[in-house]
């Protein structure tokens, strides 16, 4: 089990992140100073401090270094208000696992919990010896790994081809299908590899800040601005940027967008002073962005600034013959996460697996054998463990075509051999849901 620490002075703010992260079954401490943080630090393992940047004696930043020091193991992962965010940018420079802007989305902040801990051992916070400009670490949509379908291979290819060029990509794909993972894939393929790389979710941005989390702004230029704010161009230059779900964008930033593109140059709000800045941009989307350009949604010109070289990420569906490399290497997460033993899939399990479309693709599959895994009873995840949405995908008019046969209780006990008298392989294989199966099982007086 996790063990994970909150370093935040609003109590009842405190209180109610312990019980959330509880529930979701990690154990969890509490302070409300960076000084008995720092006491329990002494005395305690910790996978994970969660620390607010602002407390009464010391600042987050503090129990970063410290932590650097005497636990480097220990992931960081700091809580800012809107007006501190270019302070938890510097600190990801220095070693941070990752930072979450307040209001705090709990389950925006179980996805940075799960990213922290799913992280590989030569991150940052564990390479003291590494330059101070390290990667930004991001929660990657989702886990991946290399396929040998076509399809992989393709995606493979075009990686390393565009990788070392200094070209905008526009990654295309459907949600879940791991674009921020191709994206980081291409920065650290790159010869940006060893600069930050930042990912920014376009559609989480509301659109009255919008200027300033992408250019920054000097202090006092409007209310609330307190302090003077690195936004993500500056804190990116010479690396990457990441630009998820790009369509979301409103008109108005796509035309600052598109000038601080051509100009390399940004300018801070309320500042009349111009940034000089080196970036790659990668984008991202699950919509029609030409579709969108016709229906003047999206600027042309933008649209082609990004599209330098596009690359598509196929749908989990159409990448069969890898389903399951990533069903083994989700289980291995899912046993390890859960600490459970299970090895392995049974022949059903496995059938459904292969015939299911997965819509939600390689996030819908985690997800899926994370919670299969908690259900099963025993070694083997059989049918039963898996979710019911799987087990009732049929097609309307397969469901019906049995019952528009005369002698369906004899096709009933054939299926019923064919299938060893298994009942969730007999419905399959009568193109039929487990449920129809039992009440035709009852009404024909079927025993088995």
């Amino acid at each position: 089990m996790a063990k994970i620490l909150i370093v935040e002075d609003d109590v009842a703010f405190c209180q109610m992140l312990e019980t959330f992260l509880t529930k979701k079954g990690y154990e969890v401490n509490a302070s409300h100073t960076g000084n008995d943080a720092l006491a329990k630090i002494k005395s305690n393992n910790y996978d994970i401090v969660l620390t607010d940047v602002r407390l009464p004696d010391r600042d987050g930043n503090e129990i970063l270094q410290i932590l650097k020091e005497e636990h480097p193991g220990t992931k960081v992962i700091l809580m800012t208000g809107y007006a501190e965010v270019n302070l938890a940018v510097d600190a990801i420079k220095t070693g941070a696992f990752d930072y979450i802007s307040k209001p705090i989305n709990p389950e925006k902040m179980l996805q940075v919990v799960k990213s922290a801990l799913e992280s590989e051992e030569e991150q940052v916070i564990a390479k003291p010896n590494k330059s101070k400009k390290e990667t930004a670490k991001r929660n990657v949509e989702g886990s991946y790994v290399a396929g040998v379908s076509d399809a992989s291979k393709k995606l493979s290819d075009y990686i390393k081809l565009v990788a070392p060029t200094n070209m905008s990509v526009l990654i295309i794909g459907d949600s879940g299908t791991g674009k921020e993972y191709v994206a980081k894939n291409i920065h650290d393929q790159s010869k940006r590899a060893k600069e930050t790389f930042i990912a920014v979710d376009c559609g989480a941005i509301p659109k009255e800040i919008a200027s300033s989390e992408f250019f920054g702004h000097i202090k006092g230029s409007f209310t609330g601005a307190v302090n003077d704010k690195t936004g993500h161009f500056q804190a990116a230059n010479g690396g990457t940027l990441f630009l998820d779900e790009i369509g979301n964008l409103n008109y108005e930033l796509q035309v600052q967008l598109l000038r601080a593109l051509q100009e390399r140059k940004i300018k801070p709000v309320g500042s009349n002073q111009e940034i000089n800045v080196d970036i790659r941009v990668i984008a991202a989307t699950n919509e029609d962005l030409k579709k969108a350009v016709e229906n003047g949604d999206f600027r042309e010109d933008l649209y082609h600034r990004l599209n330098e070289f596009s690359i598509q990420v196929p749908a989990l569906r159409k990448r069969k013959d890898d389903l399951m490399l990533f069903a083994d290497h989700f289980l291995e997460k899912a046993n390890e996460e859960l600490e459970r033993d299970v090895v392995g899939f049974s022949d059903e399990a496995l059938e459904l697996l292969h015939s299911y479309s997965w819509p939600g693709n390689l996030r819908e599959m985690q997800n899926t054998i994370k919670r299969s895994v908690l259900l099963a009873t025993g070694k083997i995840i059989d049918v039963d463990a898996l979710p019911m949405q799987m087990q009732t995908e049929t097609k309307e008019e397969e469901s019906y075509s049995l019952f528009k046969n005369k002698n369906e209780q004899e096709l009933i006990l054939d299926a019923l051999e064919q299938a060893n008298g298994n009942k969730s392989k007999a419905a399959r294989i009568l193109s039929i849901d487990r449920k129809t199966l039992y009440n035709k099982l009852k009404q024909y007086d079927i025993k088995l």
